[in-house]
């Protein structure tokens, strides 16, 4: 997968005119992150999934390099102890992009910063991100279970009581809201089931 990736990410980093060299030791440190001990989910598939579905958008986005820049280092900072990974990835983007030149580094962090409540503020950029970070929850009972799952292993230090309750509580703010998605509507229906199906599970 590395290959495709590697080619996408130097594609993207062009169109900044950012050299090879440095492009390439950035591409090095970004997948060390993503392939961190600990992280199931959190990891370079994720990112190619948004990354594809922010194509499938790209019709709805403004600023579509800023949005693929951000769908990379969203989630670079990821640690299940703390609670500030979209904070500290937004400064790690924002650090970057200074680093190498890209003029949008404010951009990308801001959009990155929008994960954290997954609310878009109006911003047609940041609907686009949330809906591809989102869309696992709309995809295949199949394929949202092993989210699901993987999510509970980047948790096992939980004890399952603690964990159940939380979970729960996070799911349940997801389907409290008129939507889930702004362009995504075809997924609505399946996320709201599989939310619903994975808390009868949490409460049984």
């Amino acid at each position: 997968m590395n290959n495709p990736m590697r080619r996408a990410w130097h594609d993207l980093l062009r169109t900044w005119a950012v050299a090879e060299s440095p492009a390439e030791q950035a591409f090095a440190d970004v997948c060390r992150r993503y392939a961190e001990p600990g992280r199931y989910y959190h990891t370079l598939d994720h990112i190619q999934d948004m990354l594809m579905t922010v194509q499938s958008l790209a019709v709805h986005a403004q600023n579509l390099n800023a949005i693929k820049l951000a769908v990379w280092l969203h989630d670079v900072i990821y640690d299940s102890k703390a609670s500030d990974n979209e904070e500290r990835s937004a400064a790690y983007a924002e650090r970057l992009c200074e680093q190498l030149g890209i003029l949008d580094g404010p951009r990308v962090a801001a959009l990155i910063q929008r994960t954290k409540a997954h609310d878009a503020g109006g911003y047609s950029d940041a609907k686009v991100l949330l809906d591809a970070d989102l869309a696992v929850l709309g995809a295949s009972a199949i394929v949202y279970q092993e989210y699901a799952a993987n999510i509970r292993r980047e948790y096992a230090w939980v004890p399952d009581a603690t964990y159940r309750s939380g979970r729960r509580q996070v799911l349940e703010r997801f389907l409290t809201r008129p939507a889930i998605y702004h362009f995504l509507s075809h997924l609505e229906k399946s996320a709201r089931l599989n939310l619903a199906t994975e808390i009868a599970g949490l409460e049984a």
